[in-house]
């Protein structure tokens, strides 16, 4: 048979940015630029309580937008605290645009709520195959202005939102380009509180965007696909190649600092906030592989995890904790793929860590020392699995293949097997 051609296109798309300390207070004049006169501002309740979301408001207002606010996002969002939202939207609205405000919860339920209240439908349409039907977006969607109150997951910059589907105890997600905010407002100042334990779950998932699309498989190595077939994560390409670089030098030199001196060092919350937003740029086109597909079903499968810092009494392992806690395993896979790509993310993310004898433990060293130096837990077992949960939650991580397919070595159940059991603990 004929050699299938290889792929030569690759493809890259980022929101227009407004960054800086400052940036949120400029969003009535922003979004009036759209023409918009009726918004709402989507939050959660800690946020809420804060203020922040009615300072907004108030700006919005100034500008002749009338705005209102839906504080009932989840944090962790779920299948249902997303219909909830996309409820009270469409009986609130019409809506001209929205805004969330805060971490990726915020702003991953506002490209749902955006999504399904300009084409009504269910969230099952749209969810990821084989979870959902994959549906694609028949037109273009309000505008929405992305405003991040954590450093970690970079949705402001990303076509993709993430939830808890409750009845199948997994997490999955919403990948198009429509997704994608209209623009992302930017400010560091509104971090400076975030509590170091926060700070440390949410960077962590800075780490693994940046580590994982820099290591996933080059744009290059796929079948050349038609136009209809394109998908959001590409593989690895140049551009997301430099932010990915550019957000672990960030990291390196201001992840420490950011949790043990965050509430007075608003340098090193420049460069976290910088980080997050360039790491969504990376990954939020070539890709994430098989440390977030771990994630998902351990965060979907929690049992009794309560992390300190995070609101509420439900059981829950925050994502980038999530994420980060099979990395240093998984990295150890995918390692003879693409030995140079780990070894660059280790010189740009650990420059001071001795080197390894084998090389394979260059990646696992540096993300080890850096996590437990700014208190992640060792590994699964810390909050709360055993070896004998690791065959429940390997289907759960065979679902996300579209994350899995992204890896540069694809792996088989019993690779996951072996990567979740020798993640119990990490050190």
């Amino acid at each position: 048979m004929p050699e299938e051609p290889a792929e030569t296109i690759f493809t890259w798309g980022a929101p227009p940015l407004k960054f800086g300390v400052g940036a949120s207070d400029e969003i009535g004049f922003d979004l009036r630029q759209y023409g918009v006169s009726r918004a709402l501002i989507i939050t959660d309740p800690a946020l809420a309580a804060s203020g922040l979301p009615l300072r907004i408001a108030d700006a919005l207002r100034h500008y002749d937008i009338e705005a209102e606010v839906f504080d009932g996002v989840h944090v962790e969002p779920t299948d249902d605290s997303m219909n909830e939202a996309v409820e009270y939207a469409a009986a609130q609205g019409p809506w001209d645009a929205f805004v969330a405000v805060g971490g990726g919860s915020s702003i991953d339920t506002a490209k749902a709520v955006n999504l399904l209240t300009t084409f009504p439908g269910e969230l099952a349409d749209y969810l990821n195959a084989p979870i959902g039907r994959a549906q694609v977006p028949p037109g273009e969607l309000k505008p929405l202005i992305a405003v991040p109150t954590t450093a970690g997951t970079g949705s402001e910059s990303t076509a993709m939102c993430v939830l808890d589907v409750l009845s199948m105890r997994v997490k999955t997600g919403i990948s198009h380009w429509r997704l994608r905010p209209t623009m992302a407002v930017v400010d560091p100042a509104l971090t400076m509180s975030l509590p170091p334990e926060v700070t440390a779950a949410a960077g962590m998932d800075i780490v693994c965007h940046a580590a994982e699309s820099f290591t996933a498989k080059e744009f290059s190595s796929y079948t050349r696909k038609r136009p209809e077939e394109r998908v959001t994560y590409c593989g690895a390409n140049p551009v997301s190649d430099l932010w990915s670089e550019h957000a672990l030098t960030l990291l390196a030199r201001a992840f420490r600092r950011a949790v043990r001196h965050g509430a007075e060092d608003q340098q090193a919350r420049v460069d976290m906030m910088q980080a997050a937003t360039f790491a969504g740029m990376g990954f939020g086109n070539a890709g994430v592989h098989v440390p977030h597909a771990n994630a998902y079903p351990i965060a979907g499968q929690v049992k009794s995890f309560r992390p300190s810092s995070y609101p509420g009494d439900e059981p829950m392992v925050p994502h980038g904790m999530a994420v980060s806690l099979t990395a240093p395993e998984a990295f150890r896979f995918s390692f003879d793929a693409a030995p140079e790509r780990h070894l660059r993310v280790a010189q740009l993310l650990g420059p001071d860590t001795p080197e390894q004898s084998d090389p394979r433990e260059q990646l696992p060293a540096v993300l080890t020392s850096l996590m437990r130096d700014i208190g992640i837990p060792n590994g699964i077992g810390a909050v709360g699995f055993s070896e004998s949960d690791v065959p429940d939650l390997v289907p759960g991580v065979m679902k996300q293949q579209r994350l899995l397919s992204t890896c540069p070595k694809t792996p088989t159940e019993e690779d996951i097997a072996g990567i979740l059991t020798r993640s119990i603990a990490n050190w």
